[in-house]
């Protein structure tokens, strides 16, 4: 079988694709997979990086924007929100207008906050007009959902934890370089001259824009499935699967954007001192992500979430002692830990997705070519509401965090709260797919009983 590629639509479309059939997928599959991921990455790391941007210029903005604390938190939560919204009809736009085609539309997107805040980033801009503009901002974000969906059509299950960990790794880097790009841009020009950050990305932006159209593929047998919309709403493994992801992304996406502002709020770091430290923990939790993927692929990923949601426990309780004795280093120590622990955590819950709808077609008593199918479909389809309620978390870290330093004028009641959040996370996932059942020791008389749901434990 070879990949059939014809005009279609307008573009470049694929119209034959069996990742699952490894002579396909030895031959040529893997190359062209390969491409497409690599050009993925390069717009959605842009993506991640618009998105986060208002974190970075937050340390720019002094006294003379007139913004306090708790009005630098609302404004990156209203990015939060508006990129985890728009999540879900990026996602299946995939379907409806091609990867490649959905991928030039959402990179040239990027130039509308980007030169919006171009404009209006200097003292004596309302308050109102920067809300604006974070909305604008929240585009680069739902860049994500698109971007993970397409490449999931791409590669065959047993490389999904990898592929998928690299995509969303590429992507969540994004985060750290624009912080880093804020540092080089502070040391160097000062913290009076923002736009200077704006300047590098709109070439960037460009450049990811025509590389979309000139290298990547649009797959026809990717369609928009309505029947597998609704049962991946209906399914409570959708649900499930979307409450533990905003423990992993929404916590990488929430400290993300407040670690900065935490260190000048509450401990009184400088925009350069803070600006010198905040890119450490999303870079190391991006660059760990794919690890996640990987051990999930090898151990199962049920299993690496339990241990990584139980060490993300302690982690945050470093942070909350650190926090109750204003202990600078051991904060800083315990919120890199916790980054990194985020990345593993987003590599082995998206990993499970795939999984999950794998034994439930095995629980169906499918085989071959229709589980395979199932599996898709299903996953496919859950994958973008789970990752735009996923996002949310990071509203909610910045809502939580706003509303104790209005309090309290420190972050502690946010990270308890969080703490507690975690502990749930770990009973959830194992109860949910680690829990064996009771051996069969049914009594007597209850052989009627409806069968028992499949153990997720090798998901």
């Amino acid at each position: 079988m070879t990949a059939a590629t014809t005009a279609h639509k307008g573009g470049r479309w694929i119209e034959r694709w069996d990742p699952e059939n490894e002579q396909f997928w030895e031959a040529e599959g893997k190359h062209i997979a390969k491409r497409n991921l690599i050009f993925s990455v390069m717009s959605e790391h842009i993506g991640f990086s618009v998105w986060s941007m208002f974190s970075v210029l937050a340390l720019f903005m002094g006294p003379e924007y007139g913004v306090d604390p708790a009005g630098k938190f609302f404004l990156v939560a209203v990015a939060s929100l508006v990129g985890a919204t728009l999540r879900v009809p990026y996602g299946f736009a995939v379907a409806r207008f091609g990867g490649r085609n959905w991928t030039i539309f959402s990179a040239a997107m990027l130039l509308v906050p980007t030169t919006a805040l171009l404009i209006v980033m200097e003292p004596g801009t309302s308050y109102s007009t920067f809300m604006l503009v974070a909305v604008l901002t929240g585009v680069g974000g739902a860049n994500f959902a698109s971007s993970m969906t397409n490449i999931n059509s791409f590669y065959p299950l047993r490389l999904k934890g990898w592929a998928l960990g690299m995509n969303a790794g590429g992507g969540n880097i994004g985060v750290a370089v624009v912080q880093l790009l804020g540092l080089l841009i502070i040391a160097i020009a000062g913290a009076a001259n923002p736009r200077v950050l704006l300047g590098v990305y709109i070439p960037l932006i460009i450049a990811a824009t025509v590389c979309s159209a000139l290298y990547m593929n649009n797959l026809g047998p990717v369609k928009n499935d309505g029947g597998a919309a609704r049962e991946a709403v209906k399914d409570r493994h959708t649900w499930i699967m979307s409450f533990l992801y905003i423990g992993t992304f929404g916590s990488f996406i929430g400290y993300s954007f407040a670690f900065g502002l935490v260190l000048t709020a509450q401990f009184g770091r400088t925009p350069l001192q803070a600006a010198s430290l905040t890119f450490i923990g999303p870079l190391l939790g991006s660059l760990i992500r794919p690890v996640g993927g990987k051990l999930a692929d090898r151990l199962g990923g049920a299993r690496v979430t339990l241990v990584n949601f139980a060490l993300m426990t302690a982690a945050v309780g470093v942070v909350v002692t650190a926090s109750f004795q204003a202990s600078l280093p051991l904060f800083i120590g315990g919120f890199i830990v916790l980054f990194v622990l985020t990345g593993i955590g987003n590599g082995s819950t998206y990993k499970m997705i795939p999984g999950i709808y794998r034994a439930k077609a095995t629980a169906k008593g499918l085989t071959g070519e229709a589980a395979d199918v199932y599996a898709r479909r299903l996953s496919g389809a859950s994958m973008s509401l789970i990752g735009a309620i996923g996002a949310f978390g990071g509203l909610g870290i910045n809502l939580a965090l706003r509303q104790s330093f209005l309090t309290s004028q420190s972050g502690t009641t946010a990270f308890v709260f969080f703490l507690g959040y975690y502990v749930v996370c770990s009973a959830v996932t194992w109860a949910v797919y680690l829990r064996k059942p009771a051996a069969a020791a049914e009594p007597a008389g209850h052989a009627e009983r409806p069968q028992r749901q499949p153990v997720y434990a090798e998901v």
